[in-house]
């Protein structure tokens, strides 16, 4: 599967499926706490399970506004 991780710098990583959410992120140091996954434009659950031929974006959680 390709994993793009857009932020601070854009980086592909290749890894073998089928995986879940949890373990690419562990791999990759992330907590899945900050981020959001996501694959064909679905946000995914860290226990969903990415087929090998999947592309997916990992991309920092942000929230805003006033309080």
């Amino acid at each position: 599967m390709k994993v793009t991780v857009p932020i601070p710098v854009k980086k592909v990583y290749e890894m073998k499926g089928p995986k879940r959410v949890q373990e690419i992120l562990k791999e990759l140091g992330l907590p899945y706490e900050s981020v959001i996954v996501i694959y064909q434009q679905d946000l995914l659950t860290p226990d969903a399970v990415v087929p090998d031929d999947a592309e997916i974006e990992v991309r920092p959680a942000i929230s805003g506004g006033e309080a």
